[in-house]
């Protein structure tokens, strides 16, 4: 079998996530609000903790529905919302693109060019926050008092969220992280989270739109129903963008399901395997 692209690897992975939930025994999951005919009503009231905050808590994933392929289009945001980012192209809400620097607009290119085969999600490496968002595959949001833990089935990533009122440490502090250091704080029902100390080789999209070690990514997490999730992803990175800019990811809750275990870097064989050209 021959592949030409790390997209196409990539892609696969994708297309496949759905059919993984099919490994685990079936269990329905108990206190779902549901619909006459079974279904979840995703349209229920926001559940909240004991002290009245929404509750982030569950397992979330890609509406179905929205675009998934490389060429595919998000349809236009409602008037006042920021455009949709998408799994292969962050900017693809954005009718002039992503605002890059001469140099980033070049190594996006550069990465196109190479057929994404560097990309961190083909190579089994952590991915940056914007392609875990995307992914098809599912992300288990976990939230305690002080800390949100978000465990995501594509490539073992975990994310810590420190709520317990700690700043954001300095930029440029004692090592660059893959997922960077993340707090929150509560603004009403939205948990606001910035994130920094990045490492300087991050990939926002499958396409290769740069993050690099001078980023900040601020995430507004709004659960608006029960079955609906909101985030909505400020980009601030003066290195390689000319100005911050901010799209929306659209997550649904999924039931009777439990995510898989996903691991491939220990023997990650593509690159012995898979010719890329």
């Amino acid at each position: 079998m021959r592949l030409t692209c790390g997209a196409c690897i990539i892609a696969c992975v994708v297309v496949l996530s759905s059919t993984l939930f099919a490994q685990w025994p079936k269990y329905t999951t108990p206190n779902v609000p549901r619909l006459a005919n079974g279904n979840v009503d995703l349209d229920a009231p926001t559940p909240r903790t004991p002290d009245g905050k929404p509750d982030l808590s569950g397992q979330w994933g890609r509406p179905p529905g929205g675009p998934r392929g490389a060429g595919a289009a998000p349809p236009p945001p409602p008037p006042g919302t920021p455009p949709l980012a998408t799994f292969f192209d962050v900017g693809a809400g954005f009718p002039e693109g992503l605002p890059f620097q001469p140099w980033a607009a070049e190594l996006k290119k550069q990465r196109n060019a190479a057929n994404s085969k560097d990309n961190p999600d083909a190579l089994c490496l952590p991915m940056g926050h914007m392609q875990f968002h995307m992914h098809g595959q599912p992300r288990l949001m976990i939230q305690q008092p002080t800390l949100v833990t978000i465990l995501y089935e594509a490539n073992y990533g975990q994310r810590y969220i420190h709520t317990d009122g700690r700043a954001l440490p300095p930029q440029g502090g004692p090592q660059p992280w893959w997922y960077g250091y993340t707090v929150g704080r509560w603004e009403g029902d939205t948990l606001v989270t910035q994130t920094n100390n990045l490492r300087d080789d991050g990939w926002l999209d499958v396409r290769g739109s740069p993050l690099t070690d001078q980023a900040v990514i601020t995430e507004r997490y709004r659960r608006p129903s029960f079955g609906r999730l909101e985030i909505d992803i400020t980009i601030d990175d003066p290195k390689a963008y000319t100005k911050p800019f901010t799209v929306r990811v659209n997550q649904q809750i999924q039931v009777d399901s439990d995510m898989i275990e996903f691991v491939c870097n220990e023997n990650q064989q593509f690159r012995r395997r898979v010719k890329i050209d």
